[in-house]
């Protein structure tokens, strides 16, 4: 198998730090997304919609989207579960994993999308005011997960998951989204710091 990587891009990032908190290792394939490599003919026979991560798979397929890959991972090596350990919390991490994607992360990145000038040849158009009523969308997802998070380690509970991964990952997004997180969250703040101390957040 080979992993085609996009570098510092959310969406590889999250793979990566899947793979570590596993201890898996794979190939990976650097692409230069800067360079707009993920838009390249290799990246479009592997995925039409040229977006980043792609795994290679050994029998030639290619699997893209970086949830679908990690469950794929997560089907061959079951343990540590981060996609839950039985059927209650499976849904759980499902249903918090669909809120951070849908109501977080997509806020953060279309503000980074519409408002950074290194995005003026990726977003076209590139809306700043779109960006800017984004702003606010995530932070008001913040406080209600500075709510949440009060009593509890993770994002599911006692167990750290893979929805803990992606509200990691789009919390770190908003530095060069350019969106400062409240210091009032100490609940989040918390959280985070205990997830940036783990090894695999510097995949």
């Amino acid at each position: 198998m080979r992993l085609f990587d996009g570098g510092k891009a959310p969406n590889p990032r999250r793979v990566r730090m899947y793979l570590a908190e596993k201890g898996i290792s794979v190939e990976l394939v650097p692409v230069d997304m800067a360079a707009l490599g993920h838009r390249s003919d290799e990246i479009a026979a592997r995925n039409p919609l040229r977006r980043l991560p792609v795994l290679e798979l050994d029998d030639g397929s290619n699997l893209s989207e970086s949830i679908a890959i990690c469950r794929y991972f997560e089907e061959l090596y079951p343990d540590p579960p981060l996609f839950g350990r039985d059927a209650r919390e499976k849904a759980f991490v499902e249903m918090w994993n669909r809120r951070i994607e849908l109501g977080y992360l997509m806020s953060v990145a279309a503000a980074f999308r519409h408002i950074h000038p290194a995005m003026k040849d990726w977003e076209i158009p590139q809306l700043p005011e779109w960006g800017e009523i984004n702003k606010p969308k995530a932070i008001d997802f913040l406080r209600f997960m500075d709510r949440e998070l009060e009593g509890r380690p993770f994002v599911v509970g006692d167990a750290f998951s893979v929805a803990d991964i992606t509200m990691f990952i789009a919390f770190q997004f908003m530095k060069p989204a350019r969106i400062p997180c409240p210091p009032e969250f100490a609940n989040v703040l918390r959280w985070y710091d205990s997830v940036a101390a783990r090894p695999s957040a510097q995949a």
